[in-house]
């Protein structure tokens, strides 16, 4: 009898110790466990960090948190790895297009059920949430977002007598037409700014590749894409951002902040750069929405940002599901999102940054947002990007139709695993 107590007390314990993914247990060592987090640079400040170690200290006794920031260069190559391995942190930031190629590894958790139970996914933008949906299957926590808006010239728009931002696609033609005047740009649009594009082609109800039947083709030659593609050819014709390169090549920065450009498409974070060539502009900037076909809403655009997945072998599985739990909720996205700049992860929250013109006009584009297509493969389109050179040869006057094809083909290609 003793022995069967005592063999009931070791399954026990061993019970135990699998549901709470083996951490230590109170009563047995000192009762600590240990939650390994790897976050990216920059992704939040140092200040943040440490509120949320204390906060979450707090208010989970006994799991202490080991954060660890990663550089971005090389981290695909250190994810995938330490998937494989099986000595991988507990809970892991990833941008939110990447989650499919891990979740194509078969290493992560799925968390579908505390997503629809515990954590209000159905408010969730979907620029977040659908990349970290792998067949059914929710992988990636939406944690925080970043998104295109249209940062515009205050002085050059008075001058234009323009007292109010576009709401629609016509209007805003209308102004910068207005505005692309002697020696100013009514828009700084460069010819190759394919995420631009990209919210374009979703407005007309395109896609950049759709899957079929499991397989993953290019459709940027569909009527809806070649729509999309038509008006940034409009939009672009009316300022002098070169066709054959990207809106880095120059810095489209530096080009808005001589101080002769009215418009140019970016995140909210550009006005830093703008003000650091040119502070005479700092009180000069503001901010609207991409805007949309019609009065109803904004204009689609990418969504960039990040979600939070945790390793399916992971040794801590309840502490690093706390720990999702706690930076993805409305605490925690509060305080990021006001402390970074940053649009919250859910529609609901997005009266947090109301005070903060760029993001608040951000968080509005964000409802609208979209993410690169689901496939593991997209990174590969990404590296060679023939996106890129297609819309140089519309701009440049080659017949939209078989140039789309041409890099359709090519997507295809490059998808085909």
């Amino acid at each position: 009898m003793r022995i069967h107590r005592a063999l009931a007390c070791s399954v026990a314990l061993v019970s135990v110790c699998a549901l709470s993914g083996c951490g230590a247990l109170p009563g047995f060592g000192d009762g600590t466990t240990k939650v390994t987090v790897w976050l990216m640079k920059d992704s939040a400040s140092d200040d943040f960090v440490k509120r949320f170690e204390q906060g979450f200290g707090k208010e989970h006794k006994g799991v202490e948190l080991d954060v660890r920031i990663q550089e971005w260069t090389g981290i695909g190559e250190k994810i995938t790895a330490a998937l494989k391995s099986g000595d991988a942190p507990d809970v892991i930031e990833v941008g939110n297009t990447q989650v499919p190629q891990y979740a194509a590894s078969g290493g992560l958790l799925d968390m579908t059920l505390e997503s629809l139970r515990d954590w209000g996914s159905d408010a969730w933008l979907p620029g977040l949430a659908q990349p970290g949906n792998v067949d059914g299957m929710q992988y990636g926590i939406p944690w925080y977002a970043a998104n295109r808006v249209v940062i515009y010239n205050k002085d050059l728009f008075g001058a234009a007598a323009i007292t109010k931002p576009p709401k629609n696609r016509a209007e805003w033609l209308a102004d910068t037409a207005k505005l692309n005047s002697g020696s100013t740009q009514g828009i700084y649009l460069a010819g190759q700014d394919w995420y631009t594009l990209a919210g374009f082609v979703w407005d007309e109800g395109g896609e950049l590749a759709q899957e079929d039947t499991g397989d993953w083709k290019g459709t940027l030659d569909s009527p809806a894409a070649l729509r999309g593609m038509q008006f940034y050819k409009q939009l672009q014709a009316l300022g002098r951002g070169p066709r054959n390169a990207d809106e880095a090549t120059p810095p489209q920065a530096d080009v808005f902040a001589k101080g002769k450009v009215a418009q140019m498409i970016a995140v909210p974070g550009a006005a830093k750069a703008i003000q650091k060539a040119n502070p005479r502009l700092a009180d000069k900037l503001g901010y609207f929405p991409v805007p949309g076909p019609t009065d109803a809403k904004p204009g689609a655009v990418f969504t960039g940002g990040s979600d939070l997945i945790i390793p399916r072998k992971t040794a801590h599985r309840a502490e690093a599901v706390q720990v999702v739990a706690a930076l993805t909720g409305e605490k925690w996205q509060t305080d990021l999102a006001t402390t970074m700049n940053y649009v919250p992860n859910k529609s609901t929250l997005a009266h947090t940054v109301e005070g903060q013109a760029g993001t608040a006009a951000m968080a509005k584009g964000a409802a609208q947002g979209r993410a690169t297509p689901n496939s593991p493969q997209w990174a590969a389109v990404e590296a060679e990007n023939p996106i890129k050179p297609y819309m140089t040869a519309v701009l440049e006057g080659a017949d939209p139709k078989q140039a789309a094809k041409t890099a359709s083909d090519r997507i295809t290609t490059l998808l085909f695993p």
